[in-house]
């Protein structure tokens, strides 16, 4: 229990260092936050479904704790997102923060391969998806670039 717990913190750490690099609204401390907690409540969930089961049979079921934490990351995330006329933020930050429960929830159910190489992969969505943002095939960020400079010059 306590490897997964300390696991869970190094991907939420990890997550979230990739977040501070671009000084977005989450950052370190959310996403380790929210991977422990989430693994935390996974492991609370699946080892109280084993210690409260009589003669070994259960009348519980053993991730329903743990389902419970999607509402309250889609509750976490909303408050991420902000909305300025036709501009949107924050939606990969809130998308990011139920992956962190993803990962939490993996971990703590004992998943570490599956969860290697989901943040494996969503590493390279991060730097790819990041170079192609920022590259000058993709006109519509420049757009938007240019539209918010306007209105920080008419300020």
């Amino acid at each position: 229990m306590y490897v997964r717990l300390l696991l869970s913190a190094f991907f939420g750490f990890a997550i979230g260092l990739e977040r501070t690099s671009r000084s977005k609204p989450a950052g370190i401390k959310t996403y380790t936050f929210v991977t422990v907690a989430s693994t935390l409540l996974t492991l609370v969930s699946i080892h109280t479904v084993e210690r409260y089961s009589v003669a070994g049979h259960t009348m519980m079921d053993p991730m329903r704790l743990t389902a419970q934490i999607v509402s309250g990351l889609g509750f976490l995330g909303a408050g991420l997102i902000i909305q300025r006329g036709r501009s949107v933020k924050g939606l990969t930050s809130a998308a990011m923060v139920f992956f962190a429960g993803g990962i939490g929830i993996s971990i703590g159910a004992g998943y570490y391969g599956m969860t290697a190489f989901a943040m494996l992969l969503m590493y390279l969505v991060i730097i790819i998806g990041h170079r192609l943002e920022h590259s000058p095939l993709l006109s519509t960020h420049q757009e938007e670039d240019e539209e918010e400079e306007e209105e920080h010059a008419e300020s």
